[in-house]
């Protein structure tokens, strides 16, 4: 008698839903993401508090769709913006289906971590800990009681060891957050990178270069908004105004540089980013203006786009169109 046919095994069910990257400043959330995404989208900085925004990031997995929110760093705030850039970071760990605590192995921010800490105690999602910067771990023997510490902190949580500069146990990690995801269908098509406008993208990388080529006090002190962002009707060319923003006028002066050189090394790598991003011809203009004392002034805070998220990865709704000028 010939046996029955069988029954193929059902395929494994599709997973998606926001990953929320949680940490101290500094700790490589942003450097994490780049590497994940294989795409240079949130700016990097050795200076702390270089994130002032919640970006999305989307990652195509086989069965699975990580839609992965970067955040300012957790820290006892004290000033207005300070306060606002923690507030936007809770806001998003708010919204998490998994949350990705990400630790500097090397260099534990200890009060950062406690609060950290304390706050996962009234989380009730699935938590995993990226232990990162193992590269820089002389002996790698330190590891152990790291493990063991946040294993006790957060008794249910994946930890993972990584480097995210060289990439060490990145798909570990991506395995242990795909399979802690929930079931449901795709948020953004296939091709998707963000949602957050092209616009937004161009203020972020003049403020990155800011914090590259300026020295300790300038990169705090300045913000950048975008007067213009116009596309050429062929749509080969971007037209894109923006303004610095500053506290001082002594800062206006290191800004701007001898004879405008600074400003024209702080624009021009600003574009050459954009152009490789876009395959586009970039016109970008920077100016500067200053904006007495604007890190106290919530009017400017908010006016300056920090504590609104540049686009909204919302559940239940189709995302804009990525990658958008407006």
């Amino acid at each position: 008698m010939d046996d029955p046919p069988r029954t193929p095994p059902a395929p494994p069910a599709f997973r998606s839903g926001i990953v929320t990257l949680a940490g101290p400043p500094n700790a490589g959330k942003s450097t994490l993401l780049n590497r994940i995404l294989g795409e240079k989208l949130s700016i990097c900085s050795p200076k702390p508090q270089t994130t002032r925004h919640r970006l999305l990031g989307v990652c195509h997995r086989p069965g699975a769709q990580i839609l992965f929110l970067d955040t300012p760093g957790v820290f006892h705030a004290r000033d207005r913006l300070n306060r606002t850039l923690v507030e936007t970071a809770w806001a998003a760990v708010a919204e998490a289906d998994v949350l990705l605590i990400v630790l500097d192995a090397a260099r534990p921010a200890s009060a950062s971590e406690r609060l950290l800490a304390e706050r996962l105690k009234t989380i009730a999602r699935p938590v995993v800990i990226a232990l990162n910067k193992i590269d820089l771990l002389p002996d790698k023997s330190g590891l152990l009681p790291l493990i063991e510490h946040w294993a006790a902190e957060v008794r249910a949580a994946t930890l993972v060891p990584i480097s995210a500069l060289e990439g060490t146990q990145v798909e570990e990690l991506l395995q242990a957050l795909s399979a802690a995801l929930p079931e449901g269908p795709p948020y953004f098509p296939e091709d998707a990178l963000t949602d957050a406008p092209l616009r937004f993208l161009a203020a972020e990388w003049i403020r990155e270069k800011i914090f590259a080529f300026t020295g300790e006090e300038i990169p705090y002190a300045a913000a950048v908004t975008i007067e213009t962002f116009e596309e050429a009707p062929t749509g080969n060319r971007i037209r894109i105004e923006a303004i610095i923003h500053l506290e001082r006028e002594s800062q206006k002066g290191i800004v701007i540089g001898r004879g405008g050189a600074m400003l024209k090394k702080i624009g021009t790598a600003a574009r050459l980013e954009l152009e490789r991003l876009t395959g586009k011809k970039v016109f970008l203009r920077p100016t500067v203006r200053v904006e007495r004392n604007w890190r106290k002034n919530e009017r400017a805070i908010r006016r300056f786009g920090y504590g609104a998220p540049p686009g909204d990865p919302s559940r239940g709704l189709r995302p804009r169109q990525t990658m958008s000028g407006e």
